[in-house]
This record gives structure tokens, C-alpha cells and sequence, in this order.
């Protein structure tokens, strides 16, 4: 299969409304280039002071957004609906579209997926990295294939740090919109017995089989398609949605039909400037907030539901 690769330049300041655009159009995945905090970055997560001078050439006050649609999709859409919206939300952008091959790709997410230390006892490792030493942690192996969550955008971290405080043995959990998997196999490896995952993509299903097979848990893990809870029977002692504002709303006004009495609801993929509206359907539907977190412009919440 052939891809097109849309590239969206814009200033450092608008790169996380931007990249929200974009995933909204995203069949194929984004990446985001982003040397703003490159120093501190660097310092924070790998613990080097040396880097690449080709890296520290780069501008530090722009960010590319790199947005991928299949031939079957129609990328001059895609292209329209992002240049609409940047426009809307008075974003200056440069928008340029390069055909690409499936294994180039492949090939352009391994440049900006690493190793990353999540919480206090998760790695999240790409299935072609090692970790030397891994002080103690649980390594989580992933490749994301053609769906999201690699763990390094802002709202699977979150969810991540999140899961890493409140798992525990013997819990079961529901993900919704699971994506790669991620998240339900993070579960299992921090000590549930049995985490459920659904996402309406046939293609996240396939990669989230996959990424429990690489981590030895497929044995915990079940994946089916669906609409969002649709073919979900049962209670469960942890729900995680990471998805977008409009579908956890949406999402908010049964969530308690599938949750323990003492269950906790984690969510994310609210923007800032959504997050006021999805507090309000938090109240309204009887769901108490327990933590709340925030990355960049992203928030995630810990809830559970009123008795």
C-alpha cells in the first residue's frame, strides 16, 4: 500500500492545538518534531549533555507535524479539513505532501520512538530498542504499527503515569479505543489479572493482538472490534479511554454500567481548551475526579463514579 505523507509546519507555540487537528484526521498516525526543549529533554529522559550537533542545528521555533493517509483514504480531504481548522484557530502554517512506501513509513516512526521511563515502575521500549539496565522496572515492548499509542504523546503518557499509580494485583481492566494496545498490556504487566481491549479499527485490534504476543500477556488480553463499549458485557475494576473530548462525553453517560463499586474511570485526549465542557459532563453524570494530570495542553483524569 502507498501512503501520503502531509507535513504541517507551525510555530512551537501552536504545536499542540495543531497536532489535536491533525489527529482528527490521522488514519495512519502522526509523529511531531519538536527541538524546542531539546537540552532539557535530553538531560530529563536519556540523562546525556552531549547531542548530535545535526539535532542541535535544528529550529528550535518551529515544529513539524508529520500526518500519514493511505491510498484508500482521500488525502486532498484531509489536507482541506486541516488547513480549515489551522486557519480557524489563526494558526500560520506551511502544509507540503510527499508519497511514501509502507516500509519508509515503518521506518520514520522508528526515528522518533524511544526508550521511555513512565511513572514509577513502567519502560515503554520499541521492539527495536534494549534497555541495558532496567532499575527494577517492568518493560513494556511495543510496536505500533498502523495504530496510535507508542507512549510518547502527551495523553498515553498521562494514562500511563496513571495506570502505573492505581493498578493493582488482580484487577481487571476495559480499554476503550485501545489503539496499539499499550495500555491494556501495561495493565497486565503491573499486575491485572485480565484486561479487555476495543477499538473500532480492525487494524488496532490486529496490532494490539500482536503487541500482547511480544510482551507474553496474550494469555490475559482480549481484543475485539467494536463501538466504543457496544459488544462489552460485565464490570470492571479499571476503565481507561484515551480518546478524544467528543467521545468521552459521549462515553460518560453509561461508563458507570460497566464499573465496579469501587471502580476508577482513567481518561485523556482533552485538549485545554475542551476540558471545562468535559469536567461539566463529568458532573452530570455522576463521576467524581480523583486526580487529575496535565502534559502540555492535555489532561487526563482518575475518576470514580458517585454511590
Amino acid at each position: 500500500m502507498n501512503w501520503t505523507e502531509i507535513r504541517i509546519k507551525v510555530n512551537t507555540s501552536n504545536t499542540d492545538v495543531a497536532a489535536a487537528i491533525c489527529n482528527m484526521a490521522a488514519v495512519g498516525g502522526i509523529y511531531i518534531e519538536d527541538y524546542s526543549d531539546l537540552e532539557q529533554g535530553a538531560e530529563e529522559i536519556a540523562h546525556i549533555n552531549l547531542i548530535d550537533e545535526e539535532l542541535i542545528a535544528k529550529d528550535r521555533t518551529k515544529s513539524i507535524i508529520h500526518l500519514y493517509v493511505s491510498e484508500e483514504n482521500n488525502f486532498s480531504e484531509a489536507q482541506q479539513f486541516i488547513s480549515e481548522r489551522l486557519t480557524a484557530e489563526k494558526i500560520d502554517f506551511d502544509i507540503t505532501l510527499n508519497g511514501i512506501k509502507d516500509a519508509d513509513w515503518a521506518e520514520n516512526w522508528k526515528k522518533y520512538f524511544k526508550v521511555t521511563p513512565i511513572g514509577e515502575r513502567l519502560v515503554v521500549c520499541p521492539v527495536w530498542e534494549e534497555v541495558a539496565d532496567t532499575k527494577g522496572k517492568v518493560i513494556l515492548k511495543i510496536d505500533p504499527g498502523a495504530a496510535f499509542g507508542t507512549g510518547t504523546h502527551a495523553t498515553t503518557s498521562l494514562c500511563l503515569n496513571l495506570l502505573d499509580k492505581y493498578v493493582y494485583d488482580g484487577a481487571t481492566v476495559l480499554d476503550i479505543g485501545c489503539g496499539s494496545g499499550i495500555l491494556s498490556v501495561a495493565s497486565v504487566l503491573l499486575g491485572a489479572k485480565q484486561a479487555d481491549g476495543v477499538d473500532i479499527d480492525l487494524t488496532a485490534v490486529k496490532v494490539a493482538k500482536e503487541n500482547a504476543e511480544i510482551n507474553n500477556v496474550q494469555g490475559k488480553t482480549t481484543f475485539i472490534d467494536g463501538d466504543l463499549a457496544d459488544k462489552i458485557n460485565g464490570k470492571y475494576d479499571i476503565i481507561c479511554a484515551n480518546i478524544v473530548a467528543d467521545i468521552i462525553m459521549r462515553l460518560n453517560l453509561n461508563i458507570a454500567d460497566y464499573m465496579n463499586e469501587n471502580a476508577l474511570y482513567i481518561t485523556s485526549g482533552i485538549i485545554d481548551v475542551r476540558v471545562d465542557e468535559v469536567r461539566e459532563s463529568f458532573k452530570q453524570n455522576g463521576l467524581i475526579v480523583v486526580e487529575e494530570l496535565r502534559r502540555d495542553n492535555w489532561y487526563a483524569f482518575a475518576l470514580k463514579r458517585s454511590l
